[in-house]
């Protein structure tokens, strides 16, 4: 498996995370808290995904323009499914 597919594969893991933790800290009734701790992963995936690209291009010695395009997608699908969560439970 590529790197690009384990990143997203644990910012995937990581919205879980953020989704029991809604859960278990919204009482009796947990969309709301399920929707505002999928909100917040997804400022946290921000971050994370630029500690990615960081860590690409620091370390690994990839170029910024090659390496952008890969944050986009590292970004946007974890993102994309907790927008989409957070919508739903609205």
């Amino acid at each position: 498996m590529s790197h690009t597919l384990k990143v997203i594969a644990g910012g995937l893991a990581l919205l879980g995370l953020f989704l029991v933790a809604g859960r278990l800290l919204g009482g009796a009734a947990p969309a709301p808290s399920i929707a505002a701790a999928a909100r917040w992963f997804i400022l946290f995936w921000l971050i994370g995904a630029g500690l990615n690209m960081w860590v690409g291009v620091t370390k690994a010695g990839y170029p910024v323009a090659e390496e952008a395009p890969i944050f986009v997608v590292v970004f946007v699908v974890p993102s994309l499914a907790a927008a989409f969560l957070a919508w739903r439970l609205r």
